[in-house]
């Protein structure tokens, strides 16, 4: 049975109750940047367990009488199809994903803002993308004046320069794909202008990590370092909150180097110190919400390894330079564990080597380890979760899922027909080819059953798959790991 570390019902009634109050300090009309994940924040439910992934857009779904929403995107991330490295897509395409998110919980979007605007080309197909989808749409340049020159910064050459864009609640969140996308820029944009109406908004800012009142080498706020190295955030002592109140909390290098701007800003637009930290500024009711420290030590020390492979993965593939991969190790060793801790990492190697075959392993929610090897009719991924759900079921090893006849006719399609250098089963094609007979076959009908017994299992591969595969494991809710190793097809495992 899974441990729990985390009380996801009392963070969502304090998350809820912190941001109300927020808003009320301001007149009852807040800007809320959003940090992290508004969906799916599946690296929070993996360092918190008992966190729900999707408990954030919940706050918000409860909240929705109150809220709307501004989304931003940077118009250099649009022109450099700037990627999202945990959901493999692009930003825009993110950004569109949030939409469609947003209107199935009946959340409403106000706009979508443009940032950092320059004329470029993609920037402008992807605005009239967004028009004829139904949005309304506003550009945003680069801030005249900013960072030095706080009296352009905010005057009619700044923020003037932007269009303001009417709301009509009391709270305003503003999200976006990732970070560097414009959200501060676009809450005090918006500031500005809801002064000069004379309109006493406030800003705050909803966060998750790091964890302000935890350690700050507690392994859940070093699983934040590891999940941004390619960003190079640095957890780091708030200095501005220790100043002011004697307390030590912890925050990160990029909010602690632009809080001196940003509450500049807020002086000159609101006349007054709203906030004496960066600290003062977030809500993040995360760490009160922990009901066993042991549980979500354990969890961010596993996410830290977890994050160890993807980085070297990542290096491997072209996409993560050396140095972040370097840092993690790094990170690991403050921590004080190693790739070994991680249970499934020996045995997918030692099957590996006995048989000369990509393996995987994966550990069901009860302890046992369960492995499959590549074989001449599926791969590996296939091979370990047929393995699995058989175990689950309580199916002997011997049966056969698919039917040799079934597994010939796909081979022979994808060999003859679609002409593809490899006519081994995938992951999705084996579970295809079980829903169409667990229609006819009790047995394969209930391996199917089992399927979602493995959310939230661990899972590592002896190669790097293919992306295809790693996200048929996400789907499942598996948390697959690889070494950072290549398969040639004729020569077998290739370092």
């Amino acid at each position: 049975m899974r441990k729990i570390g985390f009380d996801n019902e009392r963070y969502k009634k304090m998350q809820t109750e912190s941001i109300l109050k927020r808003m009320q300090e301001f007149d009852n009309k807040l800007y809320m940047e959003f940090g992290g994940k508004m969906f799916d924040d599946f690296h929070a439910a993996r360092v918190l367990p008992g966190f729900d992934p999707n408990v954030k857009s919940e706050i918000l779904q409860n909240l929705k009488d109150q809220i709307e929403v501004i989304l931003c995107i940077g118009a250099p991330d649009i022109e450099n199809n700037k990627m999202r490295a945990d959901f493999g897509i692009t930003y825009g395409d993110e950004l569109i994903r949030l939409t469609k998110l947003l209107k199935e919980r009946k959340i409403p979007i106000n706009s979508i803002v443009i940032t950092q605007y320059n004329d470029q080309v993609a920037a402008d197909i992807f605005k009239k993308q967004l028009t004829r989808m139904g949005f309304k749409v506003h550009v945003h340049k680069y801030t005249k004046g900013y960072p030095n020159n706080i009296d352009v910064v905010v005057s009619d050459q700044g923020y003037g320069v932007n269009s303001y864009i009417e709301t009509s609640k009391p709270i305003v969140i503003v999200n976006a794909p990732g970070a560097r996308s414009g959200k501060l820029a676009t809450c005090l944009s918006q500031l500005y202008h809801e002064y000069k109406r004379g309109n006493k908004a406030g800003y705050a800012k909803f966060e998750t990590f790091p964890v302000w009142n935890l350690p700050i080498k507690h392994p859940v706020n070093i699983a934040y370092e590891a999940a941004t190295v390619d960003i190079s955030d640095r957890n780091m002592i708030d200095y501005y909150h220790f100043e002011a109140y004697g307390e030590s909390v912890v925050n990160y290098n990029r909010d602690l180097e632009v809080f001196p701007i940003g509450s500049n800003i807020l002086h000159k637009i609101m006349g007054r110190d709203v906030y004496k930290s960066p600290t003062d500024m977030s809500i993040n009711m995360v760490g009160n919400a922990i009901i066993d420290d042991e549980v979500v030590q354990e969890a961010g020390k596993q996410e830290v390894i977890r994050r160890y492979f993807f980085a070297n993965t990542e290096y491997r593939l072209g996409r993560m330079d050396l140095e972040h991969a370097r840092r993690i190790e790094r990170l690991m060793q403050e921590i004080g564990v190693q790739p070994s801790d991680r249970v499934v990492v020996g045995k997918a190697l030692e099957v590996s080597k006995k048989n000369n075959r990509p393996a995987i392993a994966l550990e069901l929610e009860n302890g046992k380890i369960i492995t499959g090897k590549e074989k001449e009719t599926i791969n590996a991924a296939a091979s370990v979760i047929m393995n699995a759900i058989k175990e689950l079921a309580g199916i002997d090893d011997d049966i056969d899922l698919i039917s040799p006849s079934a597994i010939e006719t796909i081979q022979r399609l994808k060999k003859d027909a679609l002409k593809l250098s490899s006519d081994r089963l995938s992951l999705e094609e084996a579970l295809i080819a079980l829903a169409f007979s667990a229609a006819s076959n009790p047995t394969v009908s209930l391996a199917l059953k089992q399927l979602k017994r493995l959310c939230n299992c661990e899972a590592h591969s002896s190669i790097m798959i293919a992306e295809s595969e790693q996200q048929m494991f996400h789907r499942l809710g598996i948390n697959i790991t690889s070494e950072p190793v290549y398969v040639l097809p004729q020569n077998g495992i290739k370092n």
